[in-house]
């Protein structure tokens, strides 16, 4: 008999995920599955899936298989590791507060703050920023960057400047605070654009009293109330055009983390949230031809 499927959906700043717990590395996600389980009317609903699967890597205490709410591969997630770092140490499976998670974008080392039993934060070192667009990718000279240059978009140009954080962000540095009209009509848009061969997140950002306000359209995910990779993509934008100091409050429409970059990494550190566990039923997934 097929053994059920429990979930657990944690969100960061209102960045939701479910985690599956697959450290036996016994059930590969499909597409297929995370699609239906991340619908918000006929599943459990969140903007991706988290399988946490054994390291990979000598001293990894889990790799982080993750993929967009459209079944698509995501190489990196800052608000996802971190809520993986909680479910880690809300299962007992770590205690210590300093872990390494594998991920497709390499190992991230995280530590957990913990009050009274409880995950209240967690820091991620991740790694540093690429700048060149060969590293990102974007089209055009492998070795140049694209800093503060215009972008021109349905006859709109803006100032814009793209960023890997292990995986591609085009930020757009804007005189006013985004609204969500501006996020879903340029979003999918820009995350598409040809000069992004491996599609793109898409940032708008406005600094304002030495804050980042910030909205945010993820690849193959669409609208989402923040995004880790994203906000540190934003801060090192904003730092790149002088706009803000090397540590700064990135806020989203789902709350607020803190961006600090220093000469080896971007660190980013907020909370990390369990709403609730459950198990699919296999009825669900059998009308769906899931396995």
């Amino acid at each position: 008999m097929r053994e059920p499927l429990r979930f657990v959906k944690y969100h960061g700043t209102g960045n939701d995920f479910v985690l599956l717990e697959d450290l036996a590395d016994a059930r590969p996600l499909t597409p297929e599955l995370v699609a239906a389980v991340c619908d918000r009317r006929f599943g459990v609903g969140a903007d991706g899936v988290i399988r946490v699967a054994p390291g990979r890597e000598p001293g990894e205490d889990a790799f982080m298989d993750y993929r967009n709410a459209d079944g698509s591969l995501a190489e990196m997630c800052g608000n996802g590791i971190r809520c993986l770092g909680a479910f880690l140490h809300d299962e007992g499976h770590v205690r210590a507060p300093d872990l390494a998670v594998g991920t497709r974008a390499g190992t991230k080392r995280l530590r957990l703050e913990v009050q009274d039993g409880r995950v209240v934060s967690v820091t991620v070192g991740m790694g540093p920023p690429a700048l060149a667009r060969g590293e990102i990718p974007m089209a055009g000279p492998a070795a140049e960057p694209f800093l503060a240059q215009p972008f021109e978009v349905d006859g709109r140009t803006f100032t814009a400047t793209a960023v890997s954080m292990g995986n591609p962000h085009l930020v757009l540095l804007l005189d006013h605070e985004p609204t969500v009209e501006e996020v879903r009509a340029l979003g999918p848009r820009i995350e598409r654009d040809p000069r992004f061969p491996e599609r793109t997140n898409v940032e708008l950002v406005h600094a304002a009293e030495g804050r980042l306000l910030a909205r945010v359209w993820e690849r193959g995910s669409g609208e989402t109330m923040a995004c880790g990779t994203g906000a540190c993509a934003v801060l090192v934008a904003a730092n790149e055009a002088g706009l803000v100091p090397p540590r700064a409050e990135v806020r989203f429409p789902g709350g607020t983390v803190v961006v600090e970059r220093t000469q080896e990494e971007v660190l980013l550190s907020g909370p990390a949230e369990r709403v609730f566990e459950g198990v699919l039923d296999e009825r669900w997934m059998d009308a769906r031809g899931l396995v």
